[in-house]
């Protein structure tokens, strides 16, 4: 089954969520804010999406402004990028599907119904 990382008011995640229900996909909501996937499922996610690291941060969120995570990044390691990642999920761009061999980071209709579809 599908976990869906994500927060119910988030309207990207809305979108993923009636693409699912409409594709009659079942699923797992997880809220990434309260339970933000560890740093270890993070880089797994990372590689089955095939994208970079850096792409798993919220950067239109207001804490990643905060924090001024855009400044740190280029110092950070990639254990240290997971670790942050994980200790916040208000951090990680959502929705993060994952069902434990493919995954997607955001949501794009098109590659939804690709992967997903």
């Amino acid at each position: 089954m599908l976990k869906l990382y994500g927060y119910k008011k988030c309207g990207t995640c809305r979108k993923a969520e009636q693409f699912l229900q409409q594709a009659e996909i079942a699923y797992e909501f997880i809220d990434i804010t309260e339970n933000p996937p560890t740093g270890v499922e993070l880089a797994a996610i990372v590689e089955r999406a095939n994208v970079p690291l850096n792409k798993l941060f919220n950067t239109s969120g207001v804490q990643y402004r905060e924090l001024e995570i855009k400044k740190k990044l280029p110092a950070l390691s990639s254990r240290e990028i997971l670790a942050l990642l994980a200790s916040n999920g208000r951090l990680i761009k959502r929705p993060l599907i994952t069902d434990g061999e493919r995954a997607t980071v955001g949501f794009n209709a098109e590659q939804f119904a690709t992967v997903w579809g």
